[in-house]
């Protein structure tokens, strides 16, 4: 392992995780510097185009990296079945009036092209036509001024505009432009045809003011004509954009032709480490720079040295071994304590830049925002800080679609050195071996490292209320402090004997009241002047066996532990060397414990308590608290307690965090059932919750307002005959009276995910999740499709 320095402050070391036993190991010389091409994911982007995408900031549980936000959304139009029917009547009612009018059909028509030109142009009399060829010509004119406004009116009393924008403009490019280059072909036809009255009135016009001679010349005729081709098509041109079509296409022939390599920018791109560059330290930029475009570096890599660079910052001397680290080693630099720049397998999406993992993505649904449909959801330290409880029936995918994505990213973030992870579950579910540094297997003989059943500390009292809170939390008749006490007087002796807490069979012994074993410790205390001490025991000696004495359950719970299948487990002393929660106060760790729990059901439950109990003591009493930490439960049946619901509320404050998944609420003591949903600001309901375990859901997402429509038919009586008649003759066709609808908007307050709704609305592979970040920003509950 070479740690530049890094960490090496901190007193880690490369073969072996460091506990409070002992002094850590030294490091061993750096290895050679080999660096592989690297890829922030099997199938990504590469590592230089990863930094260049854009994150924008947007609410709590977005998925950032490269979010488009959703266009705004358009209020209800006109179906598209009543767009074509109201275009096509448009269409027939022209051409009816057109040919009404051609035809002469319609009266008084030539009257207002009378009141404005000269009488003897016309016949006498309302019908008369021209006389004269002037007559003809303003008539000629006056059609076609006429076709023009029938056009017009009849594009928007049908709506040509929203149909051309809705199926042609919508499509894009290049259907826009070869729709509208169709349809100037076909005007340009019509034009020409005189199916169209242009061309004519045009030229009477220009003969009009420029005079009949100007057409002796060809030339002059072919301008016209020319122009008016043009006038015809601009319309179109100007609809189908043809400019911006022409121009992408010249600007991708252009791209598709390569071209001399251009200078630098002058403002630096993100993987030419512009922080760096700001700081004066550009040859260590240089370096990192010709990393990234050489694919040397991963999105671990990146993530690490941003965050090194981070910390060193207020560090002169650290700085300057990280920035020499830089130049030996590239992105090889400031590595992790084991070693490791990536993960062997990644299941799931993840940025490290924003610390992000992608789990899902928001449904199409009404109960979500419009804005967030469609987007994909994400969660992060700063989420996770608040702490999630997950609760869905077993086969609702909480391990696989929530748990192991959770863990994997925590695990990449603590490559990174910027989180650490304790995962608690059965084995194998969690991720594989060489995705963690420590792998506790309780109960299985070849496990390289053991548990601390008291967590790594020396103060009795301190490992007496943590393993009370283990042993006996979940007993609701008995107080975890009358445990405690008994305890703190047995393992306070014990410790001033013999320079250590007993181990499993030793405790069980003095919690049974054992004559030998409390006569041999009465000896030792006194023989070692111990006195305090031997008050101690002497108080436990007159109450053991007085009422409500917690020593016999707490006999029975450690015989849960005294075992043979857990014989080499849980030992203490100088020859013991078991792996302690307090190595994740500054170290960031990827931590996995296996629990029997087929086997040992019970003893499984009353180690995972004991780990919660511990975990939450040990995060409270950090005072380095610049690691997020964070604790992952498989399974948290029966785990949890009043004292750990005030330990989990107490996390977000000291930069941790926990994940809970439970099958059913009622798996929680029932009196915990409001602390535990009110102390975590992240809460997920799979689908096939049951509507007891939606109800306290929907307690706790509450309500909103929302804008309901009540439409009511009342009948329609007339008091005509005629109208009577003609409601008569509907009601015989259509087999239906003659109504009115009455519309009532109204204001109400709604759940915003009912019980049933959560229990019968929810489809498999699909969770309702709300989050809160640790700032205190809420995110509404959200159906996500879980296929992150």
């Amino acid at each position: 392992m070479d740690t530049e320095g890094t960490y090496d402050a901190r007193g880690t070391g490369a073969e072996r995780v460091p506990r409070p036993a002992g002094p850590p190991p030294a490091a061993p010389p750096p290895p050679t510097y080999a660096p592989q091409p690297r890829r922030p994911a099997a199938d990504g982007p590469g590592v230089e185009e990863w930094l260049r995408t854009l994150r924008p900031v947007r609410e709590p549980g977005v998925w950032r990296y490269g979010h488009v936000p959703r266009p705004p959304e358009k209020p209800e139009g006109v179906s598209d079945r009543s767009l074509l029917v109201g275009v096509l009547i448009s269409v027939l009612s022209g051409l009816l009036l057109w040919s009404l009018w051609r035809n002469g059909y319609i009266p008084y028509r030539l009257v207002p092209l009378k009141l404005f030109t000269p009488g003897d142009w016309w016949y006498a009399g309302t019908f008369g036509g021209p006389r004269t060829i002037e007559g003809a010509d303003a008539l000629t004119v006056y059609e076609a001024v006429l076709f023009g406004l029938l056009v017009y009116g009849c594009g928007r009393l049908g709506n040509w505009s929203e149909i051309f924008r809705r199926h042609v403009a919508g499509r894009g490019q290049p259907f826009l432009g070869l729709a509208t280059a169709a349809g100037g072909a076909l005007a340009e036809l019509l034009v020409w045809k005189d199916a169209v009255p242009l061309v004519r009135p045009v030229l009477i016009l220009v003969a009009s003011v420029a005079g009949g001679e100007i057409y002796q010349s060809q030339t002059v005729v072919n301008v016209i004509y020319a122009l008016i081709a043009l006038g015809v098509l601009w319309p179109f041109a100007r609809l189908g954009r043809w400019r911006e079509l022409a121009a992408a296409r010249r600007g991708r022939a252009a791209a598709a032709v390569p071209d001399a390599p251009a200078g630098p920018p002058d403002a630096p791109t993100p993987e030419q480490w512009p922080e760096l560059r700001e700081a004066g330290m550009r040859d260590a930029a240089e370096a990192l720079t010709a990393e990234v475009r050489t694919g040397r570096m991963n999105d671990v890599d990146v993530a690490r040295l941003r965050h090194a660079w981070s910390v060193g910052r207020g560090h002169p001397e650290r700085l300057a071994a990280l920035t020499e680290a830089v130049l030996r080693t590239g992105g090889a630099a400031a590595l992790h304590p084991s070693g490791a720049r990536d993960l062997a397998r990644r299941t799931v999406r993840h940025d490290l830049l924003t610390g992000q993992v992608r789990i899902g993505s928001c449904t199409d649904d009404p109960h979500n925002p419009y804005a967030r449909r469609g987007s994909g959801v994400a969660l992060e330290p700063a989420l996770l800080g608040t702490s999630l409880l997950a609760v869905g029936p077993p086969g609702a995918g909480k391990s696989a679609r929530l748990v192991r994505p959770v863990v994997e990213s925590l695990a990449l973030q603590a490559l990174a050195g910027r989180a650490a992870v304790l995962a608690v579950g059965a084995g194998g579910e969690l991720g594989p071996d060489d995705a963690f540094d420590v792998v506790v297997r309780i109960g299985d003989p070849a496990s390289v490292h053991d548990f601390d059943l008291y967590g790594g500390t020396t103060d009795p009292d301190e490992a007496a209320g943590v393993l009370a809170e283990g042993l006996v939390g979940d007993v609701t008749h008995l107080d975890s402090r009358r445990a405690a006490t008994v305890l703190a007087q047995l393992l306070g002796p014990y410790r001033a004997v013999h320079g250590h807490f007993p181990g499993v069979p030793a405790l069980r012994e003095l919690l049974d009241g054992d004559t030998a074993a409390i006569d041999a410790l009465r000896e030792a205390l006194g023989a070692g002047g111990h006195q305090s001490m031997l008050r101690e025991l002497e108080a436990r000696t007159r109450q053991k066996g007085g009422a409500g004495d917690p020593g016999p359950v707490l006999a029975d719970r450690i015989a849960l532990l005294d075992r043979p299948a857990f014989a080499p487990f849980f030992a203490t002393g100088d020859q013991a060397r078991p792996f302690s929660l307090r190595s994740l106060e500054h170290l960031p760790l990827r931590v996995r414990i296996d629990l029997p729990e087929r086997a040992h059901a019970e003893a499984s439950r009353l180690l995972t308590r004991l780990v919660l109990a511990q975990f939450t003591a040990v995060t409270a009493a950090r005072t380095d608290r610049s690691l997020f930490v964070c604790l992952v439960l498989d399974d948290a049946t029966h785990t949890v307690t009043a004292e750990t619901v005030r330990g989990i509320r107490r996390l977000r404050s000291v930069n941790a965090g926990a994940l809970l998944t439970l099958r059913t609420v009622d798996d929680v003591p029932e009196g915990l059932h409001t602390a535990l949903l009110g102390a975590v600001g992240c809460c997920m309901a799979f689908s096939g919750v049951t509507t007891w375990d939606g109800k306290r859901f929907a307690e706790v997402w509450g309500k909103e307002w929302v804008e309901t429509r009540e439409v009511a038919q009342h009948a329609v009586f007339a008091d005509q005959p005629f109208t009577r008649a003609l409601h008569g003759l509907r009601k015989l066709v259509t087999g239906k009276a003659v109504t009115r609808d009455a519309v009532t908007v109204r204001r109400v307050e709604r759940e915003r995910w009912s019980a049933s709704e959560l229990a019968y609305q929810v489809p498999p592979g699909h969770a309702v999740l709300s989050v809160t970040t640790v700032e205190g920003e809420h995110a509404p509950p959200l159906l996500v499709t879980l296929d992150g």
